[in-house]
């Protein structure tokens, strides 16, 4: 945060870095999920559908919430148009592309576009209601929160299933 009233916050370098490195950690991640899967003869759609709880959205959908959460934070705050994906992966090698899809769009938002962000009126409308925000009140209060809860609960669905990660796994380089 910025250490005076008068300092403004750099809210590409508060988002764009953060994201792209949890990014690639994923993409690693998932790596030794698909690893892990072909020693210990586990088959690919165990893994996919694999979650924490009976009510919660099996890994697949984890990881396109992570990419889709991404890819709103890099939009809406890079003033550009959020691309829709399909959200239809059924294996790793189609997760792993998604993943790579992300990372390449979230690169290719112009850092010019975050100037001002913080302040920009954002609305997000969802099928049951809509909410308003600052693109700072949005990045540290919604669209990061909402990008580790499900970063952290893809860690945690192959953790739980016994795939070998620790913290650095999570964390990265």
């Amino acid at each position: 945060m910025p250490e005076t009233a008068n300092e403004a916050i750099n809210m590409y370098q508060a988002s764009v870095p953060i994201v792209l490195r949890a990014l690639t950690n994923l993409k690693t991640i998932l790596g030794k999920a698909e690893a892990w899967a072909g020693e210990k003869n586990v088959k690919e759609e165990t893994v996919l559908n694999a979650r924490l709880a009976l009510d919660m959205l099996p890994f697949s959908k984890q990881i396109q919430l992570v990419s889709d959460n991404a890819k709103g934070i890099a939009a809406r705050l890079g003033n550009v148009e959020n691309p829709s994906y399909a959200d239809d992966e059924k294996t790793f090698a189609e997760l792993h592309e998604r993943l790579q899809k992300t990372i390449d769009f979230v690169k290719s938002v112009p850092e010019a576009g975050f100037s001002g962000s913080e302040t920009r009126e954002l609305v997000l409308k969802f099928p049951q209601r809509t909410m308003e925000f600052t693109g700072l009140a949005y990045l540290t209060g919604f669209g990061l929160p909402n990008f580790f809860f499900h970063y952290t609960t893809a860690y945690a669905i192959l953790r739980h299933s016994g795939v070998p990660l620790g913290k650095p796994d999570y964390l990265g380089g």
